[in-house]
């Protein structure tokens, strides 16, 4: 009598089940069959207008200062000027130039290889017989008095450092350059010792023999290796 009335349970219960499924099944597919029928409506990719800009806005014909970044104009840097001709080819200043033109720290278009400008010849110095001990500013009679009255050096090389680093060990910097180029050539040249101390008043000066390399501010140059002499 029992097992009947489970028997008659479960298939009330199975024939319910499958009336609900029955009824849920037409309406799932008609929903399915209306979502495929609508046109897919994606989402739109990233737009290249920022967040807080209004496409709708109408674009300002005034350009914006952070739209760009403005470039400071630059002074055009002068030419450099060229090696005298009358300069040989295997002089060790053609190879010291080809170093020092392409140092960072030198002003551009101011390295110069020059001769020396001349100075006017003074008055000579008055004769006067030997008397014991030869005063100064005289000449003894009888002594050799050499007529060669050019300068120390045949040629003079004058490196400006750029403005405002002449005290920053800009000067120091271009001394190991110069140093090297000439300790390192082909026959080396004998340099006096490197001295710490050798920088003065933003102007630094290296003897190389026949000729000199002068290390110096925009100052110093326009004082004292000016262009043309007035004296």
């Amino acid at each position: 009598m029992l097992s009947s009335v489970v028997r008659k349970e479960s298939r009330s219960w199975a024939t319910r089940t499958l009336r609900s499924r029955s009824w849920h099944q037409p309406a799932w597919r008609a929903l399915s069959t209306a979502s495929s029928d609508q046109p897919s409506t994606t989402s739109p990719g990233p737009s290249s207008v920022p967040w807080f800009i209004d496409p709708s806005e109408p674009e300002s014909s005034t350009p914006s200062p952070y739209s760009r970044r403005v470039s400071v104009p630059q002074a055009p840097a002068l030419p450099l000027p060229p090696l005298p001709s009358a300069l040989p080819q295997n002089h060790p200043i053609v190879r010291l130039h080809e170093e020092l033109k392409s140092s960072p720290h030198l002003e551009p278009g101011t390295l110069l290889v020059r001769e020396p400008i001349p100075t006017a010849v003074g008055p000579p110095l008055p004769e006067a017989m030997p008397r014991g001990r030869r005063k100064r500013g005289r000449t003894n009679l009888g002594e050799g008095v050499s007529d060669d009255v050019g300068g120390i050096w045949d040629w003079l090389v004058i490196a400006q450092v750029k403005e405002g680093t002449e005290n920053r060990g800009a000067i120091e910097s271009v001394i190991r350059i110069v140093r090297k180029a000439l300790l390192t050539g082909n026959p080396p040249l004998p340099l006096p010792p490197n001295n710490k101390r050798r920088v003065n008043g933003a102007w630094a000066m290296i003897d190389a023999g026949d000729f000199a390399v002068h290390i110096l501010s925009k100052e110093a140059r326009e004082k004292y290796f000016p262009d043309q002499r007035d004296w």
